[in-house]
């Protein structure tokens, strides 16, 4: 597994990522690291590592960081760090990218270098959360802010895939978060998708269970996939660390999540997020091992061909 790493993605960047890379590293006898950025923080990283263990370091010279804000073009730029991670990806010379520094960045460079799946204007961030009955797939945790109806509903299709996928489901259970389960209840976007996601043919024997409040994505009784738009789902997501964090610990079986899986682009790529310490840059990398080495993007986008038909998703990389 070859992990591509924005060493310079972050608030606290770039001792935070070569703290994190380490860690993963250490952790993981199989994992291989590209590390895209400035060379002389790469080599301090390649110091620390015995000998024996410096050929499974590459180092992709990079100096400038990706912009925070602007067009798709400045955001995406191949210059940027996260850029030429994406670009490795495309080249060959890695298996998937991880990156803690601007989202929309990330977003539009694994957009403009892997390209989106037929059906999906707005791809996903997808976090997993240690619910009380079981694991629960949350999007969009910040993938675009968008509440059309039509990218809910099509984030329901996501990630009801990938829950079956990751989480070895074969009936997902997909609702979609509101301020009640009553029928209409919500805003516009909210009361315009409830139909949409109730009519939508869903991969994996998915189905709609309705509308869910915000403790149920905690508990996970009613919903496997909790459907939302970015920045809601964002919020939400903060919030729940926050808590778990005041609480001492997140519930049996799991921790809160430390970075998320995006969908709707035809390569696999995580997300941390900006403020990201070194065990979150570590938990993501581990998580783009897990995605890499169980195939996951690929058997999404195979549930997703089987739904979709001819307009499936192209081959990820």
């Amino acid at each position: 597994m070859r992990i591509a790493v924005d060493l310079l993605g972050g608030d606290e960047a770039p001792a935070v990522v070569v703290d994190g890379a380490l860690r993963a590293f250490g952790a993981d006898p199989d994992l291989c690291l590209l590390l895209v950025g400035p060379p002389e923080v790469a080599d301090g990283l390649v110091a620390a590592l015995r000998p024996a263990d410096r050929d499974r370091i590459a180092v992709r010279p990079v100096r400038d960081a990706a912009a925070m804000t602007g067009d798709a073009a400045t955001l995406g730029r191949a210059e940027s760090t996260v850029g030429a991670a994406v670009r490795a990806v495309v080249e060959g010379a890695a298996d998937a990218v991880v990156s803690a520094g601007s989202t929309a960045a990330t977003v539009t460079a694994a957009v403009l270098g892997f390209g989106r799946w037929p059906g999906v204007r707005r791809p996903a961030l997808v976090a997993t959360l240690p619910a009380l009955a079981g694991p629960v797939a949350l999007l969009d945790v910040g993938g675009s802010l968008e509440a059309r109806p039509v990218t809910l509903a099509r984030h329901a299709v996501l990630g009801a895939a990938y829950a079956a996928v990751t989480h070895d489901l074969t009936r997902p259970r997909v609702g979609l978060l509101s301020v009640g389960t009553e029928p209409g209840k919500g805003d516009r976007a909210r009361r315009a998708a409830a139909p949409l996601l109730a009519e939508q043919a869903l991969p994996a024997a998915a189905r709609y269970v309705g509308l869910v409040e915000g403790y149920e994505v905690a508990s996970g009784a009613r919903a496997d996939v909790v459907v939302t738009d970015g920045f809601t789902g964002n919020v939400l997501l903060k919030g729940i660390e926050g808590a778990y964090a005041l609480a001492g610990g997140a519930p049996t079986g799991g921790g809160a999540p430390r970075a998320a899986a995006l969908l709707g682009v035809a390569g696999t790529v995580v997300v941390c997020h900006g403020a990201a310490r070194h065990d979150d840059v570590a938990s993501g990398i581990a998580l783009a091992a897990h995605l890499h080495r169980r195939r996951v993007i690929p058997a999404v986008a195979t549930l997703l061909a089987e739904l979709d038909g001819p307009t499936a998703p192209p081959t990820p990389r």
